[in-house]
């Protein structure tokens, strides 16, 4: 089979709901509507390209103009899987199906586990709550560099992170006590999706989070596209944290970046590349620094500023490249609490051959675009997924 398209660039806007799934209430998130409520907080959201695409054809958002010739086909899709974390929807969107949800720790983490922890890294631990990494660095900090205890917190995603200083415990120690706590929680007990690596500099009253961050995530449970793509050859170029959502299954390139303008920047210059396959790329700071902070106002600031990059994105397109842009689960700023929200996730389908875009079936999964994914490059179809490339061509 030869495929229609050479490269596909799929671009995840993490945590960019676009309203309520029809099974929100199941987990207490009725009337969670991310992109609606930042536009409204904003009294209208300025995003003309997104606009240009057809965003506000799936569904209308304050201040975003309806295309009357929409650039890109559109839709939204609904997460067929039992979750709504990070993992879960971009291992859905590689073609998976998740039935047992990561688990969280809202109270904090087991004494077993942590005792555990302490006897084979030697450290003691504070902390042990729900935190914001800011906060909680700034609490306990000062405290860490004089006892040299581990900062261990969690947050509303099924995540385990340990701050340190890196004067007091270096980078390379850190990692390994990660890579232990990661050997702890791989089982059903525990189950944790990421271990993540929180270093950080500074004195009391200063301190930075450093880009030394590292994620230590659980292999996704089954083969995914990336997998299908590797096996055939193909190329697998994974910006942002996707080589760790992952854990690197997959990928034949990864680049790392410090934010989402960093992300957009090495995105734009990764078109220039000469590739055959799937450049894949997450923006993280929708959901880390402004979701889960619940801040629509610095949530709309930022999804502006991903409107005014997109144009260089679509110019440098070649024509056989296809641009797929779309979120992997909600995160209401305006919500109750911080965990994320179970909504539709917006899809939009680009390349230059497209004379008017259309409205697309709702996809009742994400996996449909693993199966388009597959479908186009003539690799190992998903278990799960179907394929809208034929939709698409034109």
């Amino acid at each position: 089979m030869t495929e229609h398209f050479k490269r596909i660039f799929l671009v995840v806007l993490d945590s960019v709901g676009i309203g309520e799934a029809p099974d929100a209430e199941a987990f207490g998130d009725e009337g969670a509507d991310t992109l609606g409520h930042i536009a409204q907080h904003m009294n209208g959201l300025s995003m003309p390209t997104m606009g240009k695409l057809g965003l506000s054809n799936i569904r209308e958002i304050p201040g975003i103009e309806k295309a009357e010739t929409p650039l890109a086909h559109f839709t939204k899709m609904q997460e067929a899987s039992n979750g709504k974390d990070t993992m879960t929807g971009h291992w859905e969107i590689m073609g998976l199906y998740i039935d047992q949800p990561f688990q969280t720790f809202p109270d904090g983490f087991p004494d077993d586990l942590l005792d555990e922890l302490k006897e084979k890294t030697g450290r003691g631990i504070i902390g042990n709550k729900p935190a914001s990494g800011t906060e909680i660095m700034v609490e306990l900090g000062e405290e860490h560099m004089k006892t040299g205890d581990l900062i261990v917190y969690t947050s509303a995603d099924s995540v385990l992170q340990i701050a340190a200083h890196e004067d007091v415990v270096p980078i390379d120690e850190l990692y390994e006590i990660c890579e232990t706590a990661r050997a702890m929680t791989m089982n059903d007990k525990y189950m944790v999706g990421r271990i993540i690596a929180r270093p950080f500099t500074g004195k009391p009253g200063a301190f930075e989070r450093t880009s030394n961050r590292h994620d230590y995530a659980l292999k996704p449970f089954g083969e995914t596209v990336m997998n299908a793509l590797e096996d055939g050859g193909l190329d697998v170029v994974a910006l942002g944290k996707i080589a760790d959502i992952y854990d690197g299954e997959g990928v034949t390139k990864a680049i790392r970046t410090a934010d989402n303008d960093d992300g957009m920047e090495k995105f734009i210059q990764s078109i220039d590349d000469d590739f055959r396959g799937l450049n894949f790329l997450n923006l993280v700071d929708f959901d880390a620094k402004y979701g889960h902070r619940r801040d629509p106002q610095g949530y709309g600031e930022a999804l502006e500023t991903f409107d005014v990059r997109l144009p260089e994105v679509l110019e440098k397109l070649n024509d056989d490249d296809l641009l797929l842009i779309t979120a992997d689960h909600g995160n209401d700023p305006v919500a109750e609490g911080t965990d994320h929200t179970r909504e539709y996730v917006p899809l939009l389908a680009y390349h230059k051959g497209i004379k008017a875009g259309k409205q697309l079936p709702i996809r009742q999964t994400f996996a449909d675009i693993g199966a388009t994914v597959a479908d186009n490059f003539g690799v190992k179809m998903p278990e799960y997924g179907v394929s809208f490339l034929k939709d698409i061509k034109e």
